[in-house]
């Protein structure tokens, strides 16, 4: 469909206006058509014409008040505007394009020649719309971009630039031209001499100049934009000016600085994270390699940090871990003196992820600061920690390495920190170890160990033994506790000592805690089916597996299908474990108890119990720790033991339970114990721990002698 441009002839002259319209139309234009100023200017709005043809001379309102006003609607301003006139006086003309003509032609005017004229002016008004548009466009596109280009006019010294320029500077009063200098003053002062002398050089080279920088606003603000500027020589080879383009990057260079941080830092405590200390690592070992330096990475560990997770919460843990990163910062600027470093950045804090941290130390004098840095940095980390009205202690296992004697490459020395640090923690925790190859050895074994371990289950490797528990008033057998073992195929029986803490370590330690809970119910239930009903099994429940959410629900399932009387089992738990989480420990024991199990504190008197707690829990067997046992006869240790054994065994009946003593090897430990009243004893004085084929004869065997005297007991 071809356009047709809509003309609005105004003029009070009919005869005019027939002519007129004949021959725009001839042109192709539609027209609309007024015979005064005012209604010229209601068609105007009413139908928005592309060109407008007025006569100066008309009644009332004349032409160039007509032509002012309609520059003054909307849309009015752009619109051509052709002045027909009689008058062709100099003044006449001044007057019309004061009023915003665009053009004029004089009356009596030629019909062809009218339409060669408005086509021209049509044409012009559409190339100066587009170029409008264009720039419109531009100044959107410089907005969005936050882009403005200038040019400095050297003959001059007169700058000139876009709106965006000066709204990144900051100028709300756009003034036409400035001086170069003034351009300049808005800069940031300590770049003023850095960007003029990148400009000169371009003038004195004519290679392109760009550099970031910052630039001060009125407000005081400072951002950051890129400026890039070129110069454009004349003819004879001199610059004649200077363009350029500023962009603000301020929002970009933030961007670019919070990845960089992601990609580098911790966000919990602002520290290097693995891949930054790593890199660092890298640059130590290759000066070291150049200038023959001493240096030494730390890896730091929380002592049993899990459990401060598990208890108070992440949050709480989150707040020991930025604790922890703040007094190891402390440590390292105090030591300075100690180890003796220079200026350049000597230490590097990171922290590898979880609650693991490292320091890397460059520039040491001797391997003595590092032995006396390792000091500094336990002693501040073990002082107690403040959280929610309650206080604290976190220990620290740290593993030492010294670049190059320990390792050549970053993976190797954090690889040998990493076993430095498990050597600690073998060392019973809160100490520092230096690595040395033997650990590699033991990390091995270790490991083949760990491997084993968790295939162990699956391929039937483990059995349990059982150690008769006795009635010391009746010398009869009443109980068993089940006690694993593991039958390795190569190792032979391997010690519980070796691999239940190994098992605890790698978080086997509840699976094996529900197989040997499901072995001990299925064999009460087929020793009950063998007319030993009354024998109960004790067996005992690790830390782990008692903080499970599921352990009643497990619990529960197993008894469903092995069939056994939860009257016959008695769930042991050490007082320590019970009282880590006391008020969970007091909901569980009562799940347990109301099941019909008969509970039991193990290794009781080395644990902290209150005499509060200890009433809340349904248990019903305390089990002396066989610590106060072994002593039990040694005179100088007598009475202190004696006077242990005897308040828990007060205690225990002044609360109604009954009261069983563990490692009882000799006839003195047991007399004692019983003068002192003890329910029951086990230990080797009356049986070692019996595979599950021998503890049937063996109690039968026991059951068919008679009952011995006191004495003879």
């Amino acid at each position: 469909m071809t356009f047709s441009p809509l003309a609005l002839i105004v003029d009070d002259d009919i005869t005019l206006r027939v002519l007129a319209r004949a021959a725009l139309e001839q042109a192709g234009c539609r027209v609309e058509d007024a015979a005064t100023g005012p209604e010229a200017l209601e068609a105007f709005q009413r139908e928005t014409p592309h060109i407008v043809l007025l006569d100066i001379v008309m009644p009332g309102m004349d032409g160039f008040a007509t032509c002012a006003a309609l520059r003054q609607l909307p849309g009015g301003a752009s619109v051509p505007i052709l002045i027909m006139t009689g008058l062709d006086d100099v003044r006449s003309i001044e007057t019309a394009y004061d009023a915003g003509a665009t053009d004029f032609i004089t009356k009596p005017w030629n019909g062809l020649v009218l339409s060669h004229r408005v086509r021209y002016m049509l044409r012009a008004s559409h190339t100066l719309a587009e170029l409008r548009e264009r720039e419109m466009r531009l100044a959107e596109a410089q907005r969005i971009a936050q882009l403005g280009n200038w040019r400095w006019e050297l003959s001059s010294n007169r700058l000139i630039a876009s709106d965006e320029v000066f709204r990144i500077l900051g100028i709300d009063k756009q003034p036409a031209a400035m001086p170069f200098e003034q351009f300049l003053d808005c800069l940031h002062s300590p770049d003023h001499a850095a960007i003029e002398a990148g400009i000169h050089q371009t003038l004195a080279t004519g290679i392109p100049f760009q550099q970031d920088h910052r630039i001060l606003l009125p407000s005081g603000a400072t951002r950051v934009v890129h400026h890039q500027a070129e110069a454009v020589f004349g003819p004879g080879g001199t610059a004649t000016t200077v363009t350029g383009t500023v962009q603000d990057v301020t929002d970009q260079k933030q961007a670019e600085a919070q990845i960089h941080f992601l990609s580098n830092y911790d966000r919990l405590t602002q520290l290097p994270n693995r891949q930054l200390f790593q890199d660092r690592v890298a640059q130590a070992l290759a000066i070291r390699q150049r200038h023959g330096t001493a240096g030494a990475v730390f890896l730091i560990n929380l002592d049993r940090f899990q459990r401060i997770n598990d208890t108070l919460g992440s949050a709480c843990g989150d707040t020991i871990l930025r604790e922890v990163a703040e007094r190891l910062r402390y440590c390292v600027r105090q030591s300075d003196t100690v180890a003796r470093y220079d200026d350049q950045e000597p230490t590097t804090l990171s922290r590898l992820g979880g609650d693991e941290f490292t320091v890397l130390l460059t520039h040491l004098s001797s391997g003595q600061n590092t032995t006396k840095i390792a000091q500094r940095i336990q002693d501040a980390l073990n002082v107690p920690y403040f959280l929610e009205g309650r206080s604290l202690v976190v220990t620290v296992s740290i593993g030492i390495v010294l670049l190059g004697t320990d390792g050549d490459t970053v993976d190797t020395l954090l690889r040998n920190a990493d076993v430095a640090m498990h050597a600690a923690q073998n060392q019973g925790r809160n100490t520092y170890q230096f690595y040395s190859h033997s650990m590699n050895v033991a990390l091995a074994e270790r490991l083949s160990l760990e491997s084993d371990l968790r295939q162990a289950i699956a391929r039937e490797e483990f059995l349990l033994h059982y150690q008769p528990q006795v009635d010391v008033r009746r010398w009869r057998i009443t109980g068993v506790e089940a006690l694993l073992r593991w039958r390795h195929p190569v190792r032979g029986l391997v010690s519980p000592a070796s691999f239940i803490p190994l098992a605890e370590e790698v978080g086997l330690i509840s699976d094996i805690g529900e197989w040997v809970l499901r072995q001990a119910c299925r064999q009460q239930a087929a020793w009950s089916a063998r007319g030993l009903g009354n024998l109960s099994i004790a067996v005992n429940l690790s830390p782990m597996q008692f903080h499970q959410r599921a352990l009643v629900e497990t619990v529960a399932r197993i008894v469903r299908a092995t069939g056994v009387s939860p009257a016959k089992i008695e769930l042991e738990l050490t007082e320590s474990t019970a009282m880590q989480q006391a008020e969970n420990a007091v909901a569980i024991f009562h799940q347990l108890k109301s099941m019909g199990f008969r509970l039991a504190i193990d290794d009781f008197g080395t644990g902290y119990s209150s005499l509060a707690y200890l009433k809340r829990f349904p248990i019903d067997t305390i089990k002396i720790d066989q610590a106060f046992v072994k002593n039990l006869e040694k005179p100088s240790e007598q009475a202190e033991q004696a006077a242990i054994a005897v308040a828990i065994i007060a205690m225990a009946h002044g609360l109604n339970l009954h009261v069983l003593a563990e490692g009882v090897e000799t006839q003195g430990q047991l007399e004692i114990l019983q003068s002192h009243g003890c329910d029951a004893i086990q230990g080797y004085l009356f049986s070692h721990p019996l595979p599950s084929e021998l503890v049937e004869p063996f109690i039968r065997e026991h059951r068919a002698k008679p009952v011995p005297s006191k004495d003879a007991a």
